[in-house]
């Protein structure tokens, strides 16, 4: 650290292009911070999920629908402990760019099925006993600024009423929150036997999922073959999967996120590295002879690839700091920047001290072929230069 002004004078020496190349790494850092938030927000569940949890839907496709009466027959499976329902509702408010997630569910055994949604019991017994009840999560409610006794009317274009209406209307009687980080707390949840009965009887007796819980997550893949087993050759044949897996699959959706954001980020900072290298093989070859007086005083090659690596870290490393800051903040202002559509849209703390990692890494090598330089540099020959 005594060196500290030292390697700050050296950068200061041209604060022009000193400047301009913190800005290129300040661009790629918060690009990085972004990318990040959106990958997250895109593929979150996957994380999160249940281990304990299975998904079983339609072989086919998941927009297939599902016998209501699989329930029963899932329970007789040896390990299944608990199977409940989901139905897609594809409902909004108003005007379709209002489009959150609805379900309609059996509410007590959904509630007993995820334990991670808060629900304070009051309103949990007003659900159970209002037809037309519906619970709401949190991050809804502020969105539209909705209150327990609002009276909330949805429109949907895949279920109409049996008289043709697609004007859904709900009361709600309650507002959930989470026990568990990373929860979703978007979605509506009103009862299946109050949508069952008014919707178009073609469709009356299908589910669009289920949920299942089993006794030993050891034991998901045996218990899973098992589900789909007893399906087999039926009408709705299955497919069941890890809570994890569905989640990944809604993720997969919009492409491989994983893939999309790391060929991203690979090739802004491969074109950061060439910069920041080129700034630093500039710096050393403008300074041999300082760097020769360096070791005309006394100081190692050791000590002076020290300084050079320091410099180029130090580079690296405060810009970097400075966009992963400014990305986490504008992250968490914006908040879910479709309205709904990315309900886990923040930064995660570890990405923050990931992209702190790659900042290091990124000084390192930078300043290595530069640093190393200095080790085969002469002291006369330096000298001569100044």
């Amino acid at each position: 650290m005594k060196y500290l002004n030292l390697i700050w004078a050296n950068l200061k020496r041209r604060k022009l292009r000193t400047a301009l190349t913190m800005l290129s790494i300040f661009v790629a850092f918060l690009l990085f911070a972004l990318l990040c938030a959106i990958r997250h927000a895109l593929s979150g569940g996957v994380e999160f999920a249940n281990a304990s949890r299975l998904i079983v839907r339609q072989k086919i496709s998941l927009i297939q629908p599902l016998p209501r009466s699989y329930k029963e027959r899932m329970l007789k499976i040896p390990g299944v402990v608990a199977a409940v329902h989901q139905t897609w509702f594809n409902g909004y408010f108003k005007e379709p760019k209002n489009l959150f997630m609805q379900t309609p569910v059996e509410a007590r055994e959904f509630l007993e099925m995820h334990p991670e949604i808060v629900l304070p019991e009051d309103q949990k017994q007003a659900w159970l006993k209002t037809r037309t009840g519906a619970i709401i999560g949190k991050k809804t409610v502020q969105r539209f600024g909705w209150k327990i006794g609002d009276h909330v009317p949805l429109q949907t274009p895949i279920y109409r009423k049996a008289d043709g209406d697609m004007t859904w209307e709900f009361d709600i009687v309650g507002i959930y929150d989470t026990n568990k980080k990373g929860t979703d707390t978007t979605p509506l949840f009103f009862h299946y036997d109050f949508f069952d009965e008014a919707r178009n009887p073609r469709s009356k007796g299908m589910v669009g999922w289920y949920t299942i819980r089993v006794s030993n997550p050891k034991d998901a893949e045996k218990i899973a073959q098992l589900v789909d087993k007893e399906f087999e050759n039926s009408d709705a044949e299955t497919k069941t999967e890890p809570e994890g897996a569905f989640a990944q699959g809604f993720a997969s959706q919009v492409g491989n996120i994983a893939f999309i954001t790391a060929a991203i980020m690979s090739a802004v900072f491969l074109i950061i590295l060439l910069v920041a290298g080129n700034t630093m093989s500039e710096s050393v070859r403008e300074r041999s002879g300082e760097l020769g007086v360096l070791k005309a005083l006394g100081f190692t090659n050791t000590q002076v690839v020290a300084f050079v690596l320091a410099e180029s870290c130090l580079l690296a490393v405060l810009a970097a700091v400075i966009a992963l800051l400014i990305g986490w903040a504008l992250v968490t202002a914006i908040g879910d920047p479709t309205g709904g559509m990315l309900p886990m849209f923040y930064l995660p703390v570890k990405n923050l001290f990931l992209g702190l990692a790659i900042a290091i890494a990124l000084g390192l090598i930078t300043g290595f072929f530069p640093a190393l330089s200095t080790t085969r540099m002469r002291i006369a020959d330096s000298l001569r230069r100044m």
